[in-house]
């Protein structure tokens, strides 16, 4: 058995775990401070009600995404222990300041909005929100900037076989750090609130906390509207870095083989590495060339261009990249239906649109994981872009049998710890909000017929 493969395999079973939890937290979040700001406006009790019961729903998943993310850092001293020496002296002021600054300002808050309700003034109370928001959002973006330098590195010097910091601000700011947190902290927002949403059909489709389940949609599918919008521009931007910076992985994500001006955009086919052919596409001329430069006859390079050795797998990025495009469409088409039945009172006795609604909750938490396959994928056979390649950065001292004895332990610890976050997540949607304060609280819509 291939030990580098192995590695890769567990490394993404925990990274792909861990990955539900972040941006679902993040975008909870700021819905979050959302309701609060609302609380503060209204002073309607049961809209401080309302956020406190979405604290506990997010306190539950931020545990579990901090569990998670514990075991995923272990691997880089363990299965790649050459890509840390590589990257060490880049990697570690990001990371220091990811977890020194922004995970303690993330938890020291959170703390604060779980038990200082009654202890602070209702402003520092919707402070100590923002904070938890604006920690979780840092959090992220740390992560990012180390993750992009692998795809564009930048601010560096090679130095006895090690990458060595020459400019922080450069490593912070490469090329791709700035678009790639733009497009993954929208994706976020996209994830929080099409979950509360979600969540909130459940409760209506079960007839429990009727006015706690329509409050909470309004909001999460109005976030989820401006959200979805935002990100075909994000999107875009994020989409120019790549045909820019790593153009071999652009003409893969499009299965273009020939650069041209006039590049079209393929919408469908299969991509035939072998025969350096894409079968039955469904393209549109010259789409890719105004993207990449606003005029049909900028030219875009195409994968035979690269040599076959440096070109990354093609049908899982062909595949992801137009998932993951698509599903922004789903999210926009979903918020606007939604809206517009609730604006016309027929939502909450609506029941198959709450199905659709809560059958699509985890689709920007797929989408999510289906982006960061298109964009690591996209980056092999490189660990680090150009310097540092995947069979190079593992652990050779680790053996295949002990890397498939550790996967299979950590799917019955993580197959575990999902069955309890939905056994504990289901209790606190049935149970609701500790108390209802608010009259409209416990008055069902005009819509609803018992």
């Amino acid at each position: 058995m291939d030990a580098v493969l192995l590695a890769r395999l567990q490394f993404a079973l925990t990274i792909g775990f861990h990955f539900i939890f972040p941006p679902l937290t993040i975008g909870m979040a700021w819905v979050i401070v959302l309701m609060l700001g609302r609380a503060r406006r209204s002073n309607d009790p049961f809209d401080q009600q309302l956020a406190r019961f979405w604290i506990k729903i997010f306190t539950l998943s931020f545990a579990v995404g901090v569990a998670t993310g514990i075991t995923m850092e272990f691997q880089f001293g363990t299965n790649w222990a050459n890509y840390s020496r590589f990257v060490g002296d880049i990697f570690g002021a990001p990371l220091a300041i990811e977890a020194v600054f922004t995970f303690f300002l993330e938890s020291t808050f959170l703390g604060v909005l779980l038990f200082g309700e009654k202890r602070v003034s209702r402003n520092f109370y919707w402070l100590a929100a923002w904070l938890v928001a604006l920690g979780s959002t840092l959090s992220a973006f740390w992560i990012i900037v180390a993750n992009s330098w692998q795809q564009t590195p930048a601010g560096y010097e090679i130095v006895d076989g090690r990458a060595q910091l020459t400019s922080f601000v450069d490593v912070v700011f490469n090329p791709s750090t700035v678009p790639r947190f733009l497009h993954t902290f929208d994706a976020a927002l996209i994830s929080g609130s099409l979950a509360i949403a979600g969540m909130a059909a459940w409760m209506l489709l079960k007839r429990r906390h009727v006015e706690l389940a329509t409050r909470s949609l309004r909001l999460a599918l109005l976030v989820t509207l401006v959200a979805s919008l935002l990100q075909i521009g994000l999107g875009h931007a994020h989409a120019l870095q790549v045909i820019h910076t790593q153009p071999v992985k652009f003409a893969a994500f499009e299965g273009m083989w020939e650069t041209q001006d006039h590049a079209p955009l393929t919408l469908l086919g299969w991509p035939d590495a072998e025969a350096e052919t894409t079968h039955f596409d469904v393209h549109i001329h010259p789409w890719v060339s105004i993207m990449a430069g606003l005029s049909p006859t900028t030219r875009v390079q195409g994968l035979k261009d690269f040599p076959r050795a440096e070109r990354p797998p093609l049908l899982i990025l062909f595949w992801s990249w137009r998932f993951m495009v698509g599903t922004v469409f789903v999210f926009l088409g979903i918020s606007l239906l939604g809206l517009w039945l609730l604006r016309r009172n027929a939502l909450v006795a609506n029941r198959r649109f709450l199905w659709l609604l809560l059958l699509a909750s985890p689709l920007p938490l797929l989408a999510n994981e289906v982006g960061w396959i298109a964009a690591e994928v996209g980056r092999q056979p490189w660990a680090v872009w150009k310097l540092l390649r995947t069979d190079q950065a593992h652990s050779p001292v680790v053996p295949a049998g002990q890397i498939v004895l550790s996967i299979v332990l950590l799917c019955a610890v993580y197959a575990l710890l999902f069955g309890v976050w939905i056994f504990v997540l289901r209790r606190k949607l049935l149970k609701g909000p500790d108390d209802v304060t608010s009259a409209a609280a416990s008055a069902p819509p005009a819509e609803v017929t018992p």
